[in-house]
C-alpha cells in the first residue's frame, strides 16, 4: 500500500486522528510516511492544519497541503468564497505520486465525506482515488445513523471500482450506548468490508508519546496494529 486515501462518512468524525494512528504505526515499523491534505478548510493562514497535526502526533516525516481556505465549508465552496483557485483531483493525484516516489507510504486525508466537491467541475476525493488506483480507508462514527452513511459511502466506492480497504471507528466512546455496541457487528455488513479499528474518544488530546504508544492497539493487523475486531466485539457485546 504505497498510497492510501483516508475518507469518511462526514466531517468531525476523527479522520485526522485515524490518519495519525495509521502513520504512527507505520513510522514505528520503520516506514517513511508522508501525509497529504489536498484542501484544508476552516483554518487560518498561520494555524497548524490537519497534516501538521498528523505529523505532530505520529512522528511521520513529511506533509504537504495543496490549498488552504479560511471558512469551514466544503473545499469547492470555500475556495470560491475566498476567491482562490480550487484543488482538483488531478492535482491531488500528481502530488500523491510525487510523495510516493520518496516515501514508503503516503496517506491522503480528505475533507468531509467522499463526494464533497473540490472544484466547480464537481471533482471529488473519489475521483482522486480512482486516478491513483489507491484503496480508501473509511472513517465512521460509532453511534446511531452510521450504518446508512457507511453503506452509501461503500456503494459509491463500488460504483467507481475503487477498493474499500475497510472501516475504522474514529472516536469510540468511553461508555458506548446500545447502538454503538450493535454497530460493531453491523458495520462490516453495511460496508461490505472489514472493521479495521476503533480509536478511543479523546486520543487526539494525548501527548505524542502517549499517542504513538497506543496507536497499535487501536488498529487491526491489516493496518499494522494488533487490535482484534472479534475480541473487541465480544467485549462490548449487546445483551
Amino acid at each position: 500500500m504505497g498510497i492510501v486515501v483516508v475518507s469518511g462518512t462526514g466531517t468531525e468524525i476523527g479522520k485526522t486522528v485515524v490518519t495519525a494512528a495509521v502513520a504512527a504505526v507505520a513510522t514505528a515499523a520503520g516506514r517513511s510516511v508522508a501525509v497529504l491534505k489536498p484542501a484544508q478548510t476552516g483554518v487560518g493562514r498561520d494555524e497548524a492544519g490537519d497534516a501538521a497535526e498528523v505529523v505532530r502526533l505520529s512522528g511521520a516525516v513529511g506533509h504537504a497541503e495543496l490549498g488552504r481556505f479560511p471558512e469551514p465549508l466544503a473545499p469547492g465552496t470555500a475556495a470560491r468564497r475566498a476567491g482562490l483557485a480550487p484543488v482538483g483531483p488531478r492535482e491531488v493525484a500528481e502530488a500523491a505520486r510525487k510523495l510516493a516516489a520518496a516515501h514508503d507510504l503516503v496517506l491522503v486525508e480528505g475533507a468531509g465525506g467522499l463526494l464533497v466537491r473540490f472544484d466547480e467541475e464537481g471533482g471529488t476525493l473519489a475521483d482522486a482515488a480512482a486516478l491513483l488506483g489507491a484503496p480508501v480507508l473509511v472513517v465512521v462514527p460509532a453511534g446511531l445513523g452510521t450504518l446508512n452513511s457507511t453503506a452509501l459511502t461503500a456503494e459509491a466506492l463500488r460504483a467507481r471500482g475503487i477498493e474499500l480497504l475497510g472501516v475504522v471507528v474514529g472516536s469510540w466512546p468511553d461508555a458506548p450506548d446500545l447502538a454503538a455496541r450493535c454497530n460493531l457487528a453491523d458495520l462490516p455488513e453495511a460496508a461490505g468490508a472489514p472493521l479495521l479499528g476503533a480509536v478511543p474518544e479523546g486520543s487526539g488530546a494525548l501527548d505524542p508519546a502517549g499517542f504513538r504508544a497506543g496507536a497499535g492497539g487501536w488498529l487491526a493487523p491489516a493496518l499494522g496494529g494488533d487490535w482484534d475486531a472479534e475480541a473487541f466485539r465480544e467485549r462490548f457485546a449487546a445483551e
